[in-house]
């Protein structure tokens, strides 16, 4: 299912209503998530509201979608290890404020990547399968993450998750203001960005 076909300008606004049922203002018919998940893959971009209150519950409704799909059970796409860490970030200030830019950027990066795995077959479509290049290919990704995971610890080099390290004081020194601490990790997530844009010119 795809909604390309209707002109619509701007994301298609979804109704969500109270008996659950969902409705595209676009095409004014009920759908359901497997409608909404094509959609997605689709690339249409829709925004989902609750008809009574007009909240805005587009991410509830794609997490209520991921859930869906990955309680299929033959393409599941998040390992355990991932949803633990990332459910620990919750309530952390700090890992609150900086994840979800990373996470984006991973995503981007990713998605680049498989459009360039993809085209690349599609050149190749009928040769001998071109594992060496997509070896090399995966190498350069796991070396851009890698270090990128390393940035995301602001404090030291421990990698993702790292606890960071205590700072030593002197005696009689005052610690250094909280501000200071913030400046520091915009200052690395900035540098983590150009690495990462840095790596991907350098492909």
């Amino acid at each position: 299912m795809s909604d390309n076909s209707t002109g619509k300008v701007g994301p298609i606004t979804i109704k969500k209503y109270a008996n659950r049922r969902l409705y595209n203002t676009a095409t004014s018919s009920y759908v359901t998530l497997d409608h909404l998940c094509q959609m997605v893959k689709d690339g249409v971009e829709f925004e989902v509201f609750d008809a009574k209150t007009g909240e805005d519950i587009t991410r509830s409704v794609l997490t209520q979608i991921i859930v869906e799909e990955e309680s299929k059970g033959d393409q599941n796409l998040l390992p355990i290890s991932f949803l633990r860490q990332l459910i620990s970030f919750y309530g952390d200030n700090v890992q609150q404020m900086l994840l979800p830019q990373y996470l984006d950027m991973s995503m981007q990066s990713f998605t680049q990547n498989k459009d360039q795995i993809q085209d690349y077959m599609n050149q190749t479509f009928g040769n001998v399968f071109p594992f060496g290049n997509l070896e090399e290919m995966g190498k350069q990704n796991m070396a851009m993450f890698e270090q990128a995971m390393q940035m995301f610890s602001p404090f030291n080099g421990a990698g993702f998750g790292a606890k960071p390290a205590a700072p030593e004081q002197r005696d009689g020194a005052e610690e250094a203001p909280a501000g200071n601490a913030l400046d520091e990790l915009q200052k690395q997530m900035q540098m983590m960005q150009k690495k990462l844009e840095d790596m991907e010119k350098g492909k």
